[in-house]
């Protein structure tokens, strides 16, 4: 992979023009890097890209990594950008070793409540976190060179994870969210509360309607991680269900001040 400082810049392509994929294009076009853009079903030419984006669902981004493993150049690297890291390294750990091309899980962290390339904005990335799940023995270099490039991106910060640690904090801060909001949305009086909701409604639905193909793909494929953080939420409303079923004040009250003091923790400033 070329030096961000190089005179050539990097060639950048991507494949999928979705509302991730669109808008890494149209940051790289921005940041005045040549990149290219295809969709499924698009001719794809990446033997000439420094860096390969397969912005592309789980499964989806695998078989298309492997089936265009041939075509991509020497000393170029390979990213997905998918919301789960563990099942997509795994299929595809090994599978540069003789092609001269590095392989690095990717996972920008941003997002919208709509999707498609209508939707795709170069500023979507501003101030956010690019997470990477790197093979053990990538080199520091190639790493530094991607945190050059994030930057130029709109990337606030590039953080390292393993694909376990990555897929078991976003089954938390992602997955259960739009679980438990699609849960909520799902009432008979979702539809009839014109006038009696405020913020917290606001709040609690904002993310209850995601891409239904993608979103199950999600959480299928990253079920080792998520099934344990599910069943500690269920676990947590049971309790509370148990408690206001039999007018058990203390332990109702013991629930909710323990998640106040998480929030609060949560609020408080780091420790200098």
């Amino acid at each position: 992979m070329p030096s961000p400082a190089s005179p050539a810049p990097l060639r950048i392509a991507v494949a999928g023009m979705g509302l991730i994929g669109g808008s890494l294009y149209k940051a790289a076009q921005r940041a005045g890097f040549p990149v290219s853009g295809f969709d499924r079903g698009d001719p794809v030419d990446v033997a000439s890209a420094d860096v390969v984006f397969a912005a592309l669902p789980p499964r989806t981004a695998v078989d298309w990594i492997l089936l265009h493993a041939p075509e991509f150049k020497t000393g170029a690297v390979v990213l997905d950008t998918c919301g789960v890291k563990k099942y997509v390294c795994d299929a595809l750990q090994g599978v540069p070793a003789d092609r001269r091309w590095t392989f690095v899980g990717a996972h920008p962290m941003a997002g919208k409540e709509v999707s498609g390339f209508a939707n795709s904005d170069p500023d979507l990335f501003h101030g956010a976190s690019m997470i990477l799940t790197p093979a053990p023995g990538t080199p520091d270099a190639l790493l530094d060179h991607l945190r050059a490039l994030f930057a130029d991106l709109g990337f606030a910060r590039t953080v390292l994870a393993d694909p376990a640690r990555h897929d078991t904090l976003i089954a938390y801060t992602s997955q259960l969210c739009h679980l438990v909001s699609s849960a909520y949305l799902r009432d008979p009086l979702a539809l009839d509360h014109d006038g009696f909701s405020a913020g917290s409604f606001r709040d609690l639905t904002r993310v209850g309607a995601p891409d239904p193909a993608l979103w199950a793909e999600l959480f299928t494929t990253n079920r080792e991680a998520l099934l344990p953080v599910l069943d500690r939420c269920i676990a947590r409303l049971a309790a509370f269900r148990t408690a206001i079923a039999t007018d058990d004040l203390p332990a109702l009250h013991s629930q909710l001040a323990e998640g106040r003091r998480l929030k609060q923790a949560l609020n408080s400033p780091p420790a200098p």
